[in-house]
């Protein structure tokens, strides 16, 4: 089982940038694609990026492509999501997960509000 912990989320404001970071523990996780996912009020969770588990491929919605970049360091067992250009509708909980998700893996995610 990976156990993931995000950070880096706050509050932003239109036009800004942050940088999310999802530390993951357990032998395996070099194997494993991983995504960020997020999950706004009264919204079910939406994927919004995705990358190999080399780090060569990356997918986007067209909802953050060209504002968004996930990056990997599998030596630091870590993936980031670089996010610029937000925007209000950006606002929610960001979460890291397994692509496709493991049920089992979720953690608390971590927060970013987007607000002048």
């Amino acid at each position: 089982q990976v156990q993931l912990v995000e950070s880096g989320g706050g509050l932003v404001q239109p036009g800004g940038s942050l940088r999310l970071s999802c530390a993951a523990s357990g032998s395996r996780y070099m194997v494993y694609a991983m995504g960020w996912y997020r999950q706004a009020p009264g919204k079910q969770r939406e994927l919004v990026a995705t990358i190999s588990s080399g780090g060569s491929t990356k997918n986007y919605p067209d909802s953050v492509k060209g504002r968004f970049t996930i990056s990997r360091d599998n030596a630091k067992n870590t993936v980031y999501l670089q996010m610029d250009s937000l925007k209000p509708e950006d606002t929610a909980v960001y979460y890291c997960n397994t692509y496709p998700p493991s049920p089992v893996d979720w953690g608390q995610g971590t927060q970013v509000t987007v607000s002048s």
